[in-house]
């Protein structure tokens, strides 16, 4: 661990040394962009309907996908609700700790037994709480702050309408991905965890006939996951984090104004010293902050809402309008549905696959089980939480046609700015929260990340501590350059990302079914 941080101060001296520099942000950012703007204006290439509406092509996938995974396990966003509560609180645990029932385990003609969740002497490395709060520390955080903000200020209250539907869509989605993270995982020797897309598009495709294609795929979202991990897991977090700080401690007047650098270096030791454990270490940290992060988010949301429990009705009635008869907003209905749908995507990450990778690594016997877990997160993150910021904001009067313009810096200043005309000391408060679901959010895409590093490199020690400080690095960039470059390299990487993750979704959703069967008649059994 020494040597890994000594080699970050190293590596970060060129930023202590020239960071007195007028204009040093601005020539990172204009470095960054003109690096990756290419593969942002790919991403997100608008296909025109009409004069006025365009829509970016990703999203046709997205959305299409989980509306079909909704509908192929028979709404399990609503039937498998309450199951999945009971499995993380352990109700179901008992089942687990029997064997199989006689023939679920007996995967032999696939040509996948040996490889996916039957190892023998195996489970796992944490448990279901741990994973989900290890996945939801990844989904819950800036996007439900500064997200929400930017949805409702573009697309208006209307746009929070189209994010609780792309959460409970999502939640199939969830479901889909997580059971076969676990289905196919890879357990080495000391018994740590290797999963995700990666290599559920490589087995689960080979057992399809599709052996070529999936290792294509899996190629891409390693390295989409790679990117999306120094991306919307890293840098934005470390900015947008830092733009708060610096908000708190007076603006163009702090002596932080100008000295990003300084704050992401802090944050890369601090977040260097976590992600060294693995994920053991990094569940052990998220189900102590997550819980108590959404606790005191959510009971603000609340206060400011009961405080104005007249204005509720109110600002779910415009929420309905607006999503439906949206009259001066840009891009009509379809406008206000895009901007609901990418920033709740961008949130929850349903579809893109990397949640996948952390409920891996949960200790069971049944891949479905933990796919039953999955599918609160989105529930959490997008019906919930980003429901309570929206609500929060429109209640305050921030959901303005002036707010239209703002950019990703700003939107997060605006949801303080509706918290504080409520709590007054609240923004204080805020700024711990948001700099907590940073430096969460940033341990477990580490992980993310690493597990796409480890598939294309190895799973040596030297390709994961060459990743490691990597990571740590781009905590630095991310703290110094501006946000512009940032935000769209961010979501250009995550909305990458579930393009080759979906296709192999839609083409294993039969593998799915069968160990949904699976687990439903275990616990019938066992009950």
């Amino acid at each position: 661990m020494k040597k890994l941080l000594l080699s970050l101060l190293f590596i970060a001296t060129p930023f202590l040394t020239f960071a007195q520099e007028k204009g040093l942000d601005q020539k990172i950012d204009e470095a960054f962009g003109s690096a990756t703007g290419w593969f942002v204006d790919f991403i997100f290439y608008q296909i025109p309907f009409g004069d006025t509406i365009k829509v970016y092509w990703v999203l046709f996938p997205l959305i299409l996908g989980a509306t079909y995974f909704t509908f192929y396990f028979k709404f399990i966003n609503l039937k498998g609700f309450f199951t999945s509560v009971n499995i993380v609180r352990g109700k179901y645990d008992h089942v687990d700790k029997h064997e199989a029932l006689e023939g679920s385990g007996d995967l032999a003609s696939g040509g996948d037994h040996i490889e996916t969740i039957a190892i023998e002497g195996h489970e796992g490395e944490v448990t279901h709480f741990q994973a989900l709060t290890a996945a939801l520390s990844a989904t819950v955080g800036l996007g439900n702050i500064a997200g929400v903000a930017i949805a409702v200020s573009i697309g208006g209250a209307g746009a929070t309408f189209w994010m609780i539907i792309a959460g409970f869509l999502g939640m199939a989605s969830k479901f889909v991905e997580c059971t076969l993270g676990v289905k196919y995982r890879d357990i080495g020797e000391d018994g740590t965890v290797y999963g995700g897309p990666m290599y559920y598009l490589t087995k689960g495709l080979k057992s399809k006939g599709l052996g070529n294609l999936g290792k294509v795929l899996a190629a891409l979202f390693a390295v989409f996951v790679i990117g999306g991990s120094f991306g919307g897991g890293n840098m934005f977090q470390v900015n947008q984090a830092f733009q708060l700080v610096e908000n708190i401690t007076g603006g163009e007047a702090s002596f932080l104004h100008g000295k990003g650098w300084l704050f992401g270096v802090i944050m890369a030791v601090l977040v260097g010293i976590v992600i060294i454990g693995g994920i053991k270490k990094i569940a052990k940290v998220t189900d102590k902050i997550v819980p108590f992060m959404v606790v005191i988010y959510v009971a603000a949301s609340l206060f400011v809402i009961v405080a104005n429990y007249d204005m509720i009705g109110a600002a779910f009635a415009q929420i309905f309008n607006g999503a439906f008869s949206p009259e001066g907003v840009a891009g009509g209905a379809v406008g206000v549905l895009v901007q609901g749908f990418r920033r709740a995507a961008f949130s929850n990450e349903a579809g893109v696959g990397s949640a996948s990778i952390a409920h891996s690594a949960v200790k069971t016997k049944y891949a479905a089980s933990e796919g039953m877990v999955a599918l609160l997160e989105p529930f959490i993150d997008t019906v919930v939480v980003c429901t309570m910021t929206a609500l929060v904001l429109i209640i305050t009067g921030n959901v303005t046609a002036a707010n239209s313009g703002l950019n990703d810096a700003q939107a997060i200043l605006l949801t303080s700015g509706a918290f504080e005309s409520a709590i007054s000391w609240f923004p204080y408060v805020l700024t711990i929260a948001v700099v907590l679901f940073a430096f969460s959010t940033m341990i477990s895409w580490s992980y993310y990340g690493f597990q796409g590093w480890a598939y294309l490199f190895g799973r040596t020690k030297k390709m994961e501590y060459a990743y490691k400080l990597l990571f740590c690095v781009f905590v630095i960039i991310g703290s110094a350059a501006s946000l512009g470059s940032v935000i769209g390299f961010s979501d250009a990487m995550i909305f990458a990302m579930m393009v080759p993750n979906m296709i192999g979704l839609v083409l294993l959703a039969p593998k799915v079914k069968e160990e949904l069967n699976k687990y439903i008649a275990a616990i019938k059994a066992k009950v």
